[in-house]
């Protein structure tokens, strides 16, 4: 099946930096990991991290799921080199977080070549510029960043999600 027109129905974020994670998750029944080098790492541990997805990576046995990796943005320390890394590992995706433009995914592009992107909304601007993003040619996924956006509009966190409601289907039609 295309990996564009496959259905999603269950993500897993795995921190890179855990061999016992990224060993487990071999057998959970989900149809997509994110191996985060972002928010799941912490600093001192970033660079170590990056070599511990790359050999997981290259061992294998994650079967037909989607591997997406979350690498740090391009306005930390880490995020050059992680995107360098990327293209030598054994991922399907690259998955950029707070992504506000297209401009962001072109310098990623840049980098990482060929792999498909996904992006992460996750802040107020991000979503404003949701359809530009969508437009981008290696785009093939977007993520929405809840939290990080439910703080950067101040809004209040529900079980409805009812102050978010506008961002998320502004960001739908965008991805359709």
């Amino acid at each position: 099946m295309d990996p564009l027109s496959r259905p999603y129905r269950s993500v897993l974020y795995i921190p890179a930096s855990k061999p016992r994670a990224l060993d487990k998750a071999r057998g959970l029944p989900v149809d997509a990991i994110i191996f985060d080098l972002e928010d799941a790492v912490p600093p001192q541990e970033k660079d170590a991290a990056r070599d511990t997805l790359a050999g997981a990576l290259a061992e294998g046995g994650y079967g037909k799921r989607m591997r997406i990796v979350r690498i740090n943005g391009f306005d930390t320390p880490w995020g050059r080199a992680d995107a360098e890394a990327v293209t030598k590992m054994n991922a399907d995706a690259v998955l950029l977080p707070k992504v506000d433009g297209p401009e962001q995914l072109e310098a990623l592009a840049e980098i990482t070549g060929d792999l498909p992107l996904w992006a992460m909304l996750e802040t107020p601007r991000g979503v404003m510029n949701a359809g530009a993003i969508a437009a981008h040619p290696k785009l093939q996924g977007m993520v929405m960043g809840t939290n990080d956006l439910a703080k950067e509009l101040q809004a209040r966190f529900t079980t409805d999600r009812q102050p978010l409601m506008a961002s998320l289907g502004l960001c739908v039609l965008a991805a359709r």
